[in-house]
């Protein structure tokens, strides 16, 4: 509104000039008609009302320019699995509270759009973004993207139980979906830059004291499929030249030997509310460091 105001302003200033103008006008045409002056009065009045109507343009044009540095507004999408998507958790999930954060920490307008669902693969992923409209329209209009997905694509099975050899080829598929994943966001922003961000597991299966309860096998087992997820989505992020998030370091420590068990859930396999802030905080400080928000 005050870029309209402005112009509004200018373009009083450039009528009350015309008027003036006109005044002129008729005093030297009066003056013509006595003296027996010809048609060069005319283009002399055509050439100086074209320069008034410049002058008006170019001052609204400085005033808009002037009066434009409102806030902008900044869209985040988020992808993934039942963790963006804050299952069994009676909160405010992590993509909106990275949103959060980033607008109180930069006076900025952050906003989130959760596209992610429980359950979902990266097969499942690839195609929601290939035939979704809605999600495909909001990627269109994205800054950033948040992408956590994986875990099920080797979720426990009875089938295998613990045999980590059992889960590996299926791990070649999780590669080769998240490049394709990461390629797809790139393509639907073109015309704009937009910030690809990919966040790993603390674990890929249950954590802290809920695995430990599965006994040493199963720890054991989870710890190496975790680290083959993992550093999937670590190996993509740098060939993609996307940012990461390591969330292993977040939940359980620089060296990975903290017990995580305070930021689970009561079912062992998905954050509460401070597993949440901590993901956010995590991932606000990668997207400010990227985008200098």
């Amino acid at each position: 509104m005050a870029v309209e105001r402005a112009a509004r302003k200018d373009y009083a200033r450039g009528v009350s000039s015309g008027r003036l103008g006109c005044t002129l006008v008729a005093l030297i045409a009066v003056a013509c008609a006595l003296s027996g002056c010809g048609k060069g009065s005319s283009s002399s009045t055509s050439s100086s009302t074209a320069s008034g109507a410049a002058t008006a343009a170019s001052s609204t044009s400085t005033s808009a320019t002037s009066t434009s540095g409102a806030p902008r507004t900044w869209s985040i999408v988020a992808l993934g699995d039942s963790v963006p998507r804050g299952t069994n958790c009676d909160c405010r999930p992590y993509p909106p509270l990275s949103a959060d954060g980033l607008t109180a920490s930069s006076g900025q307008i952050v906003t989130a759009t959760n596209d992610s669902i429980a359950g979902y693969t990266t097969t499942n992923l690839l195609n929601q973004i290939t035939s979704d409209s809605n999600a495909i329209e909001h990627l269109r209009r994205a800054d950033a993207v948040e992408i956590e997905i994986g875990a099920n694509d080797v979720a426990y099975s009875n089938t295998c139980g613990t045999s980590v050899d059992c889960y590996a080829p299926k791990l070649p598929t999780i590669e080769k979906n998240l490049a394709a994943i990461v390629s797809r966001v790139h393509e639907l922003a073109a015309g704009h830059k937009v910030l690809v961000v990919l966040l790993d597991y603390w674990s890929v299966w249950l954590g802290g004291q809920y695995a430990a309860a599965k006994g040493e096998a199963y720890v054991t087992a989870a710890e190496k499929m975790t680290e083959e997820v993992n550093a999937l989505i670590k190996s993509t992020a740098a060939k993609s030249g996307s940012a990461y998030v390591d969330l292993r370091a977040a939940f359980k420590g620089p060296n990975y030997n903290y017990d995580e068990t305070h930021y689970l859930s009561s079912d062992g396999d998905h954050p509460n509310a401070a597993g949440h802030q901590q993901i956010a905080k995590a991932t606000q400080n990668v997207i400010e460091n990227a985008l200098h928000i």
